[in-house]
């Protein structure tokens, strides 16, 4: 064979002799062991369930308003001759303390003139009656003078109320909301003066919806009736002053009784005592702030507490039985907060339930578990509850 010839032939041959050492080495290999194409059951979280013994806390919110409130008029006419430095919004005024004054002149002048009318049917009366007792005059001339006497004492009754009436003041201690009138005009009687309301108590309305009464032990008719008020369940407000939360204890004091037709609510009334501290130490809580509120409600025994996580719609859970198959049971929810819902019947205490998200469910799925302890639940929700409170 010629070398041209032999220099072509060499090359496939390494080629061909390559791939008969690779099949050879490959029929030395042993054969691997086929595996089962296994499919694991879905791994799931459950919780035993646990019967507890509940204090509801019921959540509201209102805004603080005064209990009482007066719009200031004239009783009289005059011109405003003085006014209090406290007399503008935002004065704090003692009880009884002269906020206005209205000319006075003329109606010390009819004092004066009813005294001297009165002092005049006295001596009348008093003639009358000696010669009655003496048989020189009749029974009803004597009746006359003790008439006459009778109304010049109640005009001197009435020039005396008059004269008061001068005197713009109010029966408590409080705080000016508003100014209407100033110095030098002339006010006649319904002239408005003024606004102020007393700082003794202050009310906040909560809106409760029926469900929320369920839990809320309201004072009964009775007591109500006999003060119009009541001690009721404790209330805790909350709200932001200054940048920082600050919080002031209330009572629920009474029901307003009706239901708004509008928004199905009832409202009750929670009561703040000295709201602006002005005989204590605390922080003050103004008129117009809007408060959060936790009203605390009744105990409820025999409840079991269920992580709102493990709640499908509005009152399913996901059950797993001793086979760890999937049971989808429908509960009776008494309540629900943020962290809990809470159930009287559907459930008994030791059954298991799966706190872990499933997309699609179905009655009779197997399921692979992981305990999850009671304890744990708790401490996690009140994790999730303490960032929501903080936020």
């Amino acid at each position: 064979m010629k070398p041209v010839y032999r220099k072509y032939l060499v090359i496939p041959g390494i080629i061909i002799g390559a791939a008969a050492l690779a099949f050879g080495l490959s029929l030395m290999k042993p054969e691997q062991p086929k595996r089962d194409n296994e499919q694991l059951d879905l791994l799931v979280e459950v919780l035993p369930l646990e019967v507890h013994s509940e204090r509801f806390r019921i959540s509201s919110q209102g805004t603080v308003r005064p209990r009482t409130q007066t719009n200031l008029s004239s009783e009289i006419s005059g011109s405003v001759v003085s006014i209090s430095p406290k007399f503008a919004a935002g004065g704090v005024f003692q009880k009884d303390e002269v906020l206005m004054r209205i000319d006075p002149t003329n109606y010390s002048v009819a004092v004066d003139r009813a005294e001297a009318l009165v002092a005049q049917r006295r001596i009348e009366y008093d003639g009358a009656r000696k010669l009655r007792s003496q048989g020189y005059r009749a029974e009803s001339e004597y009746a006359s003078a003790a008439a006459a006497l009778a109304s010049a004492q109640a005009d001197l009754v009435a020039a005396n109320r008059n004269f008061e009436r001068t005197y713009i003041r109010l029966p408590y201690e409080g705080i000016v909301l508003s100014k209407d009138a100033d110095l030098g005009q002339f006010v006649t009687p319904g002239t408005p003066l003024g606004v102020a309301f007393a700082t003794d108590l202050a009310e906040i309305r909560l809106p409760l919806t029926d469900q929320d009464l369920a839990f809320v032990e309201m004072p009964n008719a009775a007591e109500v009736t006999a003060t119009g008020e009541a001690d009721g369940p404790a209330v805790t407000l909350a709200a932001v002053q200054k940048g920082k939360p600050v919080q002031w204890d209330a009572r629920i004091v009474r029901s307003e009784g009706i239901v708004d037709e509008r928004s199905r609510v009832t409202y009750v009334v929670a009561q703040v005592v000295d709201p602006y501290q002005l005989h204590g130490d605390g922080t003050p809580l103004p008129v117009g702030t809007f408060v959060a509120a936790i009203i605390d409600g009744s105990n409820v025994v025999d409840v079991i507490r269920i992580p709102r996580s493990a709640l499908r719609g509005a009152d399913q859970v996901l059950i797993v039985d001793d086979e760890n198959q999937i049971e989808i049971r429908t509960i009776e929810v008494i309540r629900t907060d943020a962290r809990f819902a809470y159930a009287t019947a559907g459930v008994t205490a030791g059954e298991r339930i799966t706190t872990t998200a499933i997309e699609a469910p179905t009655n009779g799925m197997s399921v692979r578990t992981s305990d999850r302890p009671a304890d744990d639940a708790d401490d996690s929700d009140e994790k999730i509850a303490s960032r929501v409170d903080e936020s």
